[in-house]
């Protein structure tokens, strides 16, 4: 394999899985696909696996019991040693979840900013430990290498306040407790793909449904976040793979009272038992629970519940943007999954959706019908890309 002289790192890291991205560095701009990536699975479960470009199937992965994520950083460390060149890391780019009301712009990590992101942890327990480990480990073993940090909040700084504000009293918005919005290194690539692919219809009334294991919805303008799903922390709005979404608060307040809930087991029922998982006792996974939907009836409930939250809040923030011209599936579910498309598009008949049943099951580029009322689209995104580029521009300047 032909190998660059010179490399940016992307490093991807959520609680139970660590994926890795390399970029050309020798270019103004990184190309839009990576030389090599790959990603760790399973970490600190019973089944941890590893694969990357070269292979088709994950392979098993044997990693300390007692310290699983770091022995995965170990071992991608090990893997970018032996492909790139002593001396050719330029930069690593870290998509980090959470930065405050203080962080949204790529910014150069040291020692202070990553103390000030220790901070934000509670913001994002999922994520930001993982991440923050990442970087501690980096700046310890390759010192040299500069290191950006890349914010999932930075896109939605463009929302009015009236989006941010809480209905609390005052001196919360004063303290920094307001509605953030996730997603946003997704998002952003969205603005840039489909201004290529769509041209002026995509600055129009754009509604991006970002579906994987954490989902969210972005209502766009011209192509810049008015409105979006996710709020003060990545619990908000849409049901997802084990987070609940929105949920009315005195159901919390009644399971701490009633149940003895402490905070940190709050925390693990909302963040890590909730959603697909909960409601199904099966799988986070809507393919599981589409194969055994017809049989199992809480598997069954639990995707109803899912669309249904989803075509909800399709509907509020298509009120926001007056209706909706182009509705965008990205992010692991919503790119390759065609039976949660069709069921979601099938309750916004309101809005004169239509598919056209081919090209929504050959996850096309444009899956809505002659008569849709709105252009309904697949594009895929590109977060890794997104991070690799605000790094090369930071550090470039």
């Amino acid at each position: 394999m032909n190998r660059p002289a010179s490399s940016i790192l992307v490093l991807n890291a959520g609680s139970s899985s660590l994926r890795f991205a390399l970029f050309d560095a020798a270019h103004r701009k990184p190309p839009l696909q990576p030389h090599w990536r790959g990603r760790i699975e399973g970490i600190g479960g019973t089944s941890t696996t590893y694969v990357d470009s070269q292979q088709t199937q994950p392979n098993a992965l044997v990693l300390d019991e007692e310290r699983p994520f770091h022995a995965a950083l170990e071992h991608i460390r090990g893997v970018i040693a032996n492909h790139v060149p002593a001396g050719g890391l330029h930069a690593v780019a870290h998509r980090v979840v959470h930065g405050g009301s203080h962080y949204f712009k790529p910014t150069r990590l040291t020692a202070a900013v990553l103390a000030d992101l220790r901070r934000l942890i509670p913001l994002a327990p999922l994520h930001q430990p993982f991440i923050l480990e990442a970087i501690d480990s980096l700046l310890s073993s390759h010192p040299h290498v500069p290191q950006v940090a890349c914010f999932d909040t930075g896109f939605h700084q463009t929302v009015p306040m009236v989006e941010q504000l809480l209905p609390l009293p005052y001196d919360a918005w004063e303290s920094g407790l307001r509605r953030y919005g996730f997603h946003g290194l997704s998002y952003e690539y969205q603005a840039i793909a489909l201004r290529k692919r769509h041209g002026e219809l995509a600055r129009g009334r754009t509604l991006v449904a970002h579906l994987g294991s954490g989902a969210s919805l972005c209502a766009m303008r011209n192509l810049r976040s008015v409105a979006t799903t996710m709020g003060f922390s990545a619990l908000d709005g849409l049901m997802m793979g084990t987070r609940c979404g929105a949920l009315d608060p005195g159901v919390v307040l009644s399971l701490m009272e009633t149940g003895r809930f402490s905070t940190q087991r709050m925390a693990q029922l909302l963040y890590r038992e909730s959603g697909l998982l909960g409601v199904s006792g099966v799988s986070s996974d809507p393919r599981v629970l589409l194969a055994t939907e017809a049989t199992n009836p809480r598997s069954k409930m639990a995707l109803e519940l899912y669309v249904r939250r989803i075509v909800r809040e399709i509907g509020a923030l298509a009120a926001i943007l007056g209706g909706i011209d182009l509705l965008v599936f990205t992010a692991g579910i919503g790119e390759h999954n065609a039976v949660i498309r069709e069921r979601v598009c099938a309750e916004l008949g309101l809005f004169g959706i239509r598919l056209d049943a081919a090209a929504n099951a050959a996850h096309a580029a444009i899956i809505s019908g002659a008569d849709s009322a709105s252009v309904v689209a697949v594009e895929p995104t590109n977060e890794e890309w997104m991070a690799a580029s605000h790094a090369s521009a930071l550090l470039g300047d």
